[in-house]
């Protein structure tokens, strides 16, 4: 029986909980902002350092000011509802803004997802030239972004019964990941999202974001919450996602998995729970829905359709690679699916040619686990401006856990993986 829980119009209000938002309940945490901001450290000199998981905070405006002629009645806009600042579109809750921890005067709030308004948070967070300013104080060349609030939400775009409206705020997102690439210099690239419940929709989607040149897709990790699985009836890739995965693979498009939820977070934690027992709990558990995304590659056979297939799992950790590669390569053998599915390479062959993984909190894994995972898949990321980034001491902490490491290592975790897997003009 299934327990998969289908895709729905609150998707986007279940995102981002009222519980964590705001600074009241939270803590207040001052930073030496400019004991920090003083760009690379001089054991990175000559490296463009790739900051491979960030957001980019809708700015207000976006969809307003870019709206087709007749659709900007229709158009996600921003309303203050009670003390926050939240996305409405044609009469239904978007959700909140996304992860904005970082403070207007450049302190970062702690206990709570984000705050409330845009103006609390930093510009950086939703402004191109001042998202440029903050990457130079913080030493990083580059950011590969995410979305941070819930338009996008591909359940809450279905739930509006408006395939035009829904693929105006889509094209319209995407048109602006090719403008902030362009306007930095190759800088900021943010990944596209496509409308995955039609097929013919997200076919032309995908062959419009591979025309604008576009460096990365969103895919979801159970894409049967929308649509059709990966896979079809009896095994190889389903028709529904077959031109997606022949553009990505026949192009060297990277499809990225962002801190998956194929794992339901919440069955898995106690009742009674208060919000700041659940929410840590939660991101790890997450961390092992990458790990699961994997495993589903690994066994499906798809890898061996496309061996050229790039896959980020991102804010995923890393320090987890090694055993549960030791894990699949045990319970393959034993159940015998290698042989039984007749899959051409084991899981850690599959790991070393088709995944990357990225790190930010952790010491262990990039101290210690170099060799076990591979430093060359390995990406680095902050996760600004959300709650667990490492903001403001991103230079101190990559000091502190690849200084020992020879330089080829320091440059081929921070800049050439990234360059790697996202195509970068570097």
């Amino acid at each position: 029986m299934s327990t998969l829980i289908k895709a729905g119009a609150d998707d986007a209000k279940r995102y981002w909980l009222d519980e964590g938002r705001g600074d009241k309940g939270g803590f207040i945490r001052e930073v030496d902002y400019a004991a920090n901001a003083r760009g690379l450290d001089p054991l990175f000199e000559g490296i463009k350092i790739v900051d491979c998981d960030t957001h980019f905070t809708e700015p207000a405006d976006l969809w307003v000011d870019n709206a087709p002629a007749g659709m900007k009645a229709k158009m996600p806009h921003v309303e203050r509802i009670g003390e926050a600042d939240k996305w409405v579109c044609n009469g239904r809750d978007f959700g909140s803004l996304g992860g904005n921890v970082i403070a207007k005067d450049k302190n970062k709030l702690l206990g709570k997802l984000a705050f409330q308004r845009y103006e609390q948070i930093a510009p950086g967070s939703y402004d191109l030239k001042e998202r440029l300013k903050d990457m130079d104080d913080m030493g990083i060349w580059g950011h590969i972004c995410f979305q941070n609030g819930g338009v996008t939400q591909a359940g809450s775009l279905v739930a509006l019964e408006d395939d035009a409206l829904a693929m105006a705020i889509i094209e319209i997102y995407n048109d602006a990941c090719k403008d902030r690439m362009d306007a930095s210099g190759g800088r900021v690239n943010c990944m596209a999202t496509l409308p995955y419940w039609d097929k013919t929709l997200m076919n032309a989607e995908m062959r419009r974001v591979a025309d604008l040149g576009i460096k990365g897709v969103v895919l979801p990790d159970r894409p049967e919450r929308l649509s059709e699985g990966y896979l079809a009836e009896g095994g190889g890739i389903s028709p529904f996602w077959e031109e997606v995965f022949e553009i990505c693979h026949s192009q060297s498009i990277p499809i990225n998995y962002h801190l998956n939820s194929s794992l339901d977070a919440e069955s898995a934690m106690w009742n009674n729970l208060g919000f700041d027992q659940r929410l840590p709990i939660s991101a790890l558990i997450h961390h092992i829905g990458c790990a699961a995304t994997m495993s589903n590659f690994m066994v499906s056979g798809l890898l061996d359709k496309y061996p050229n297939l790039k896959i980020g799992l991102i804010e995923s950790g890393a320090g987890w690679v090694p055993f549960w590669l030791e894990g699949m390569e045990h319970q393959l053998s034993e159940f015998r699916t290698t042989i039984n599915r007749g899959l051409q390479l084991s899981p850690t062959e599959y790991f070393r040619r088709n995944f990357w993984v990225s790190f930010w909190f952790e010491t262990i894994a990039p101290t210690k686990l170099l060799d076990d995972i591979g430093a060359d898949r390995i990406l680095f990321e902050t996760d600004y401006p959300h709650p667990t980034s490492l903001y403001p001491g991103v230079q101190d902490k990559l000091v502190s856990v690849l200084g020992h490491q020879p330089y080829e290592t320091r440059k081929l975790i921070l800049q050439d993986n990234a360059k790697a897997l996202y195509n970068l003009p570097i």
